[in-house]
């Protein structure tokens, strides 16, 4: 049992960081800077990124995004989420705690290094409605589905699993929008209400569709190449980020609720307790935002 559970927690770490036993060297230097970053202790953003949701928020956001037929080709032409989906994984969480967690310049070069794997990511793709049209990963609409679809993912999750967000809802949003500027997203949505309403546009207006790579994605997301002492939790995080999902959307994926014959299964209290096992096995303050504290202690501004 004891060999077990170190296999189980070293496949974690390696799952979620990419190295199974060191920190990733990129973490460290999140203490070096000379100013608080975009975010800091107490915001929404650290509330909601600094939890267990973002587990979830990660699949159901692959999920809505490949929803796009202009997002999806971007993904499905050049990346390597076959091949390499742990190593995607780790370089999208790097972004996302450097963005949170680190000094403005740090937050900016990550920022930057993924503007520039972008500049070559282009194609063409046939449209929700038949028409095929030419994508960039640089493409406005793009940026904002990408966007908006992350926000409302890691937003929707944590309300369901997560603590209260300093603020509400709406400061999440809001503060979410200094990300998406780093990004070139133009036209975020700077409250939750006007998030729902710029996503049931797309909806409304047939720019979503279901098709055979949609299908391919989410069988993918539905069993990844997962060590096997991980896949029994996986297929409840999985269940989850599909009980999350709005009923228009998850239809529209072709997926269900998770049921036991006619009887509902309790998805929300399963995650519970899978992501209260997953806190255990890493540090209850991650570090990430360990070094981040110890940046705005070095600058005076955390006492």
């Amino acid at each position: 049992m004891a060999n077990f559970l170190k296999t189980w927690q070293s496949e974690l770490k390696r799952t979620l960081t990419g190295s199974a036993d060191a920190v990733p060297e990129w973490v460290p230097q999140l203490a070096d800077g000379h100013d608080a970053g975009y975010f800091l202790p107490g915001s929404a953003t650290w509330a909601v990124h600094g939890s267990m949701s973002p587990i979830v928020a990660g699949i159901r956001a692959l999920l809505m995004q490949a929803l796009h037929p202009g997002a999806l080709a971007g993904v499905y032409d050049h990346s390597h989420f076959r091949e390499d989906p742990l190593g995607r994984l780790a370089s999208t969480i790097r972004w996302i705690f450097t963005v949170t967690y680190g000094s403005t310049e740090a937050a900016q070069a990550a920022s930057g290094w993924v503007l520039r794997i972008h500049e070559r990511v282009n194609g063409r793709y046939v449209d929700g409605h038949g028409v095929e049209r030419d994508y960039s990963a640089a493409d406005p609409e793009l940026l904002q589905w990408v966007h908006i679809a992350f926000t409302d993912a890691f937003l929707s999750t944590h309300k369901i699993w997560g603590a209260r967000i300093p603020g509400g809802p709406d400061a999440y949003v809001r503060e979410w929008v200094q990300a998406g500027t780093l990004m070139g997203v133009r036209g975020v949505p700077a409250s939750e209400a006007e998030m729902r309403s710029m996503l049931d546009k797309w909806y409304d207006d047939g720019d979503l569709k279901f098709d055979t790579r949609v299908a391919e994605v989410v069988d993918f997301l539905r069993r990844p190449p997962l060590h096997p002492t991980l896949m029994a939790g996986y297929r409840v995080l999985f269940a989850a980020a599909v009980a999350s999902l709005e009923p228009k959307y998850r239809e529209l994926l072709g997926l269900k609720r998770a049921h036991l014959g006619p009887i509902p299964l309790p998805v929300v209290t399963s995650t519970r307790i899978v992501l209260w096992v997953i806190h255990l096995a890493l540090a209850r303050v991650g570090p990430s935002e360990i070094a981040a504290r110890s940046r705005l202690k070095r600058l005076a501004l955390l006492p």
